[in-house]
C-alpha cells in the first residue's frame, strides 16, 4: 500500500484528487480541517496524529513534526540501511505530498492584526514540502492545484510519475517556499518597529502576472512579475486592460513612465510617452485641452506613443484620441460615451489605473550583471528654491519653471526641458552633453513653430559650462531652474545676470540613467 499526506488550506480540487488516489490504491493521512473536509466527502482517512502516536498540541502548532512524519518523507528508498531504520522505528514511506501553506498572504490582504497574521505563518508545511522536495526521486511533492492533472494522468497511464515531473514540481515547491518566506520578509519588515535601512540579506516575492509575446525585441522571450506586497498601492496589479491588442514589454514600460510623471500633477494633465521619455505634456482647464496642448508639442513622435492623463476619459478626449496612431491610452476611468468611442479602435489598449491616487512606495530596483542595484525612489522634487541671479522669475515664470521640473525629472539624463504656460515647448533627453540636450530641446520647439520668447528651462542636474545659459538666452529662454552645484556655478550665475535672466536653484539633482 502507498500513502499519501494531505494538507492544503487551498482546497480547490483536493477531493476529486484525493478519491483518484483513494482508486489507485493509495492509503490517504491527513490532519485537522483537512482531514475534516475530506471525511465530509466520504473520504477513508487516517489522521497524523494515529500515525505519530501524539497529538496536536499549542493549538495545531505542532502535528507533523515528528519522526515517523519526516522519516518517512526522507528516507532514501534504495538506500539499505535507510530501509533497516524506518523497519526498526516503524515508520512506513510516504510517497506522495499534496500541501499548500497557510494563508498569509490572505491575512495580510483583508487586514489581519500582527497576532493573527503570525498566526497564518506555517512552519510544518513549509518543512514537509522541502523535505520531500528534497526526496523528489522518491516523493511526488504537490503545491499547486493546477498540477493534481498532470500527476493523475502519469499514474493512470504509467503507473508511476516521470523523473521530469518529479523534478519540475520539486522545482515549483522550493519556489513555493522561498515565495512564501520571501513575503513573510517583506511584510513583517513593514510591520515590525525595527530601524533598518538595507538589509544584509533580501528576497523579494513575485509572482507571474502573465506571459508576454516577446521582451524588448522578438527574440526576447519576456514576462510580467508583481510584488503581492504592492497590490494596495498604485501598482501594475491594478490596471485592468480594457480593450486592445496583449501588452506588450514596452508597451508595459512606457505606461509605466507616462503614470510615473503624470503622477507629479494634481491638475488636469496629459502626458504623450514615446520611447520611456516625455515627447509632450501639458495641464489644461479640461483634460481635452491638456491633451490638445501636450500633442503640440511634438505632433510628430507622439505617433505610436502611449498616452496617460489623471483625469476620467470622457466622449469628447476619446474622439480626439481616434484622430492619432496610439499604442496606449492610460486613465484613472474612462466614461461608457469613451469606450463606445475608442472600440473602433479594437487594437488600441486602454488602462484602466485602479488605486490611482493611491501613494507609490517601495524601492527602485536596477537590474545589472550578477546583482541588484537598490535604491529609495525620487520622490522629492526639490529642497529649496533659491533665486541666485539679479533677475527673479515672475509668479507666473515660477510656476512653469516648477511645471518644467516635474517633467524634467523623468527624462533620461542629460535632459532639459522648455515650457511656457505650463506646455512643454521642445524636449531634449538623452545626450551625453547637456547644450547638445539644450540644441535638440530648442531644434523640436523650432520645427513645430514655438515661440520661445518668455519660456523657462529646466535642467535635472547642474551646468557645467556657462555655453548653456548663453545658447537658451539667444532663443528668448528668460528663466532657468536647475539643482546648482556645480564648481562654475558664479560663473553660470554671471551669465545669466548678463542676458537678464533669472535663475532658480533647487539643491535636488535628478539623474536618472
Amino acid at each position: 500500500m502507498k500513502r499519501a499526506l494531505i494538507s492544503v488550506s487551498n482546497k480547490t480540487g483536493i477531493v476529486d484528487f484525493a478519491k483518484a488516489l483513494s482508486e489507485l490504491g493509495y492509503e490517504i493521512m491527513s490532519s485537522s480541517g483537512t482531514a475534516k473536509h475530506l471525511r465530509e466527502n466520504s473520504l477513508d482517512i487516517i489522521d497524523v496524529s494515529h500515525i505519530t502516536g501524539f497529538p496536536e498540541i499549542l493549538d495545531g502548532r505542532v502535528k507533523t513534526l515528528h519522526p515517523k512524519i519526516h522519516g518517512g518523507l526522507l528516507a532514501i528508498r534504495d538506500n539499505p540501511e535507510h530501509l533497516k531504520q524506518l523497519q526498526k522505528n516503524d515508520i512506513t514511506p510516504i510517497d506522495i505530498v499534496v500541501i499548500n501553506l497557510y494563508p498569509f498572504e490572505e491575512a495580510v490582504k483583508r487586514g489581519a492584526d500582527l497576532d493573527e497574521i503570525i498566526e497564518n505563518i506555517d512552519i510544518g508545511g513549509p518543512a514537509m514540502v522541502r523535505a520531500s522536495a528534497k526526496n523528489y526521486k522518491f516523493v511526488i511533492v504537490i503545491t499547486d492545484p493546477k498540477d493534481y492533472g498532470r500527476v493523475l494522468e502519469e499514474l493512470t497511464e504509467k503507473g508511476d510519475v516521470s523523473l521530469e515531473t518529479r523534478q519540475y514540481l520539486s522545482l515549483k515547491a522550493f519556489r513555493h517556499t522561498a515565495f512564501y518566506d520571501s513575503m513573510i520578509s517583506m511584510v513583517l519588515s513593514q510591520k515590525f518597529n525595527v530601524e533598518e535601512d538595507f538589509p544584509e540579506e533580501l528576497s523579494i516575492p513575485f509572482r507571474k502576472l502573465s506571459k508576454l509575446r516577446y521582451g524588448e525585441n522578438p527574440h526576447q522571450k519576456a514576462s510580467l512579475y508583481v510584488n503581492p506586497t504592492e497590490e494596495d498601492e498604485f501598482s501594475v496589479s491594478n490596471w485592468e486592460i480594457l480593450q486592445g491588442k496583449e501588452m506588450s514589454f514596452n508597451n508595459y514600460l512606457d505606461t509605466d513612465s507616462a503614470l510615473s510623471l503624470i503622477k507629479e500633477f494634481e491638475e488636469p494633465t496629459c502626458v504623450i510617452m514615446k520611447h520611456n521619455n516625455p515627447c509632450g505634456v501639458a495641464t489644461g482647464d479640461t483634460v481635452t485641452q491638456a491633451y490638445e496642448k501636450a500633442l503640440k508639442t511634438d505632433s510628430k513622435s507622439a505617433f505610436g506613443g502611449i498616452v496617460a492623463v489623471n483625469r476620467e476619459v470622457d466622449g469628447e478626449l476619446a474622439l480626439k484620441l481616434t484622430q492619432l496612431f496610439l499604442e496606449v491610452v492610460a486613465s484613472p476611468d474612462f466614461t461608457q460615451e469613451a469606450l463606445e468611442i475608442l472600440k473602433t479602435k479594437k487594437n488600441l489598449r486602454l488602462v484602466k489605473v485602479n488605486n490611482f491616487n493611491r501613494e507609490v512606495k517601495g524601492r527602485d530596483y536596477r537590474r545589472i550583471s550578477g546583482g541588484m542595484l537598490i535604491q529609495d525612489r525620487d520622490d522629492k522634487l526639490y529642497q529649496k528654491l533659491e533665486v541666485v541671479t539679479r533677475r527673479s522669475p515672475t509668479e507666473k515664470q515660477l510656476e512653469d519653471m516648477l511645471f518644467a521640473y516635474k517633467v524634467v525629472k523623468h527624462l533620461k539624463s542629460n535632459g532639459v526641458v522648455i515650457v511656457k504656460d505650463k506646455m512643454t515647448l521642445g524636449i531634449g533627453p538623452g545626450q551625453t552633453s547637456r547644450v547638445d540636450s539644450l540644441e535638440t530641446a530648442v531644434k523640436k520647439a523650432k520645427e513645430f513653430g514655438f515661440d520661445l520668447d518668455g519660456s523657462v528651462l529646466a535642467s535635472e542636474a547642474f551646468f557645467p559650462f556657462r555655453d548653456s545659459v548663453d545658447f537658451s538666452s539667444e532663443h528668448g529662454i528668460k528663466a532657468i531652474i536647475q539643482p546648482g552645484g556645480s564648481i562654475r556655478d558664479q560663473e553660470v550665475i554671471e551669465a545669466c545676470n548678463e542676458h537678464g535672466v533669472s535663475m532658480v536653484f533647487t539643491g535636488t539633482r535628478h539623474f536618472k540613467h
